[in-house]
């Protein structure tokens, strides 16, 4: 045989020579949960190794993770009940405790790079990412919500605005806002194709952020199409974001792949909780090793395309780096 495969794979040496696709630290996202008060560590029972952190100790937990080598944190705020209103008030009132925690945190860690979600759900009475109306989500009255939000995170100190809401037009709309408020810096990873998929469960544990009634599929895309995951990009694209990003991960590599393959705009990926707590709950079966399974997870999602992933897996990662 004159073609013979296996001569690139017969010792590990040659093997990382011609290794296809790599993956660092440079292309993880870690998300956090942030809870109001002092000395939290509260555990999430669905999410393991995941907390709900106090701000207090999570400017220890960030500090570890630093040193580590992880570099980009995307935040998400655990909100009261009593906080919550059907308009999302709180999300940009400058009394929020997540607003006060992202200032802290750019303070104390000035050179990390902090990610944020925009989307009425954390702070909504009804659960939902738009605004609810009469049993419907009422996409353009919603808009102006998403820009208050996203301005008041800018001013907060946040790098990356992250719409996860999928209302159309809001990336435009944000970026006018930022821009108008001298933002222009400040940039959009826009959740481009968010599918409404099965595998949030555990997220929504953390947050308490299920919807109330209904569900979100008339805003979040059906897990059956592909080609629609092209029209979202190219209007997000065309409104100014400056990344694309594709949730959940595993289930949509073939959508993460297209996306890469038809825009420039660099490509994001979620590997969303549902992912995360899978690996998890077969490791302690037994079933699957650990750390294995989360490289495999992982390096298939850059195989796919994505630049960055949004991963519960990072410090695992990380410190499996230095083990």
């Amino acid at each position: 045989m004159n073609i013979r495969p296996r001569r690139n794979r017969k010792n590990a040496a040659i093997r990382e020579m011609v290794q296809e696709s790599r993956l660092g630290l440079e292309n993880l996202i870690f998300p956090v949960f942030l809870k109001d008060g002092a000395n939290i560590k509260e555990e999430i029972p669905s999410l393991p190794n995941i907390y709900r952190w106090s701000i207090d100790l999570l400017l220890k937990e960030i500090e570890g993770c630093m040193e580590l080598g992880i570099r980009i944190y995307d935040i998400f705020p655990a909100v009261e009940d009593h906080l919550k209103d059907q308009t999302a008030t709180m999300s940009y009132d400058p009394s929020n405790f997540y607003l006060k925690a992202i200032q802290k945190i750019k303070e104390t860690f000035p050179e990390l790079v902090l990610m944020s979600d925009v989307a009425l759900d954390p702070y909504s009475s009804d659960g939902h990412d738009g605004l609810l109306r009469n049993g419907k989500i009422v996409n353009d009255d919603t808009l102006p919500i998403l820009a208050k939000m996203a301005v008041a995170q800018a001013q907060a100190g946040i790098d990356i605005i992250g719409p996860s809401d999928m209302m159309d037009g809001r990336v435009g709309v944000i970026r006018s806002a930022l821009d108008d408020a001298g933002y222009t810096d400040t940039s959009i990873m826009s959740y481009t194709a968010k599918y409404a998929s099965a595998f949030y469960g555990p997220f929504r544990d953390a947050l308490n952020s299920a919807p109330k009634s209904g569900d979100k599929k008339t805003y979040q895309m059906n897990t059956a199409n592909k080609s629609e995951a092209l029209i979202e990009a190219q209007l997000d694209v065309e409104e100014g974001a400056d990344m694309i990003m594709v949730k959940p991960a595993l289930c949509y590599l073939d959508v993460i792949h297209v996306l890469k393959e038809n825009f420039a705009t660099p490509v994001t990926a979620y590997n969303v909780s549902g992912e995360y707590a899978m690996v998890h709950a077969a490791a302690q079966k037994g079933w699957v090793d650990y750390n294995a399974a989360m490289n495999e997870m992982l390096l298939s999602i850059r195989r796919a395309g994505a630049d960055g992933i949004l991963t519960y897996f990072a410090k695992d990662f990380a410190q499996s780096l230095v083990e």
